[in-house]
């Protein structure tokens, strides 16, 4: 009896000594995390998830060139101006668009008034050629975004002018390509055919990078490589392939036709094309309406949701 009772004190005593050797601390106790590593594994995600957030709801305020509103609407301003004294230097009126009006005319692209932007597509394609006249956008028929950017009063001085002025006048403010007025060109995020006073102007209060070809939004940027959007990207390039279409992205459109249709009119009216080329125009005015009205579909379908999802996240 007294050895079992011996044996189980004994028993008690190594469980006691493995227990507390567990429990205490050691010279072999391991060190206490320093301050990094407590970082890494708590207050440093929290922190960089909060610099995430915050960064999200800085490119969610972004417009066109990445900018505020109030930041665009300044931009527009300050162009405007330089505009009007470039005009004058040249010996001609501009008056200084208001800031709202062009971003007015902005908000008016791919569209007339009475329509949807469906039956705008399907009826129009992206009104490059099929809106085509040679002429130049103050003497248009219907009021376009190139067009209304301009402000009527500015289109009262244009339409006073002799037909020789209004080349000398067009020429001075857009350079080669009347189809470039600066709500078109702010809306597109695309220079590139800017010139004139309107070019002159922009390169002195837009940074160097935003006149680039390659230029990229950083809002775009962001919501265009979230691996949703990608996978929505590639349904909608086989969805346009499936029409018939060897397009990857909606945006690849405007630069196709716009090309083809630089080759076919060089620029002039309609009116004194030749019978090839008037034929050659309204092939291209076919595939521009099919195209853009199937994008408008695989668009609606695939990619538009997704994107608009993601943007709503930001």
């Amino acid at each position: 009896m007294l050895k079992t009772l011996r044996l189980h004190f004994i028993i008690i005593g190594l469980i006691l000594s493995l227990l507390l050797a567990a429990c205490g601390g050691g010279d072999d106790e391991p060190a206490a995390p320093e301050a990094g590593a407590a970082a890494e594994s708590g207050a440093a995600p929290e922190a960089a998830a909060s610099e995430e957030e915050e960064e999200a709801g800085d490119l969610a305020e972004k417009h066109e060139f990445g900018l505020t509103e109030e930041g665009l609407l300044d931009a527009i301003d300050q162009t405007e101006q330089l505009v009007a004294q470039c005009m004058k230097d040249a010996g001609f009126e501009y008056i200084a668009v208001d800031a709202n009006t062009v971003r007015e005319s902005m908000s008016a692209d791919k569209a007339l008034p009475g329509m949807s932007e469906e039956e705008f597509y399907n009826q129009y394609g992206l009104g490059i050629s099929t809106l085509y006249t040679g002429q130049a956008p103050q003497l248009a028929d219907v009021s376009t975004p190139a067009s209304m950017g301009l402000g009527e009063q500015n289109i009262q001085i244009f339409q006073n002018l002799s037909p020789t002025d209004q080349v000398a006048y067009n020429q001075t403010l857009f350079g080669e390509h009347v189809d470039a007025p600066l709500a078109v060109a702010l809306e597109r995020e695309d220079f590139s055919r800017s010139g004139g006073c309107i070019l002159t102007a922009v390169k002195q209060v837009f940074p160097a990078d935003n006149l680039e070809v390659t230029y990229v939004n950083p809002k775009d940027f962001a919501i265009d490589n979230d691996p949703r959007v990608q996978e929505a990207l590639s349904q909608y390039a086989t969805c346009m392939q499936e029409a018939g279409f060897d397009i990857g992205a909606p945006e690849d459109i405007r630069p196709l036709i716009t090309e083809s249709l630089d080759e076919i009119t060089g620029g002039a009216p309609v009116d004194s094309l030749s019978a090839d080329a008037k034929a050659a125009l309204a092939e291209l005015q076919q595939l521009e309406i099919g195209m853009a009205g199937k994008s408008f579909e695989c668009e609606s379908t695939h990619l538009e949701p997704v994107k608009q999802q993601v943007e709503d996240e930001l």
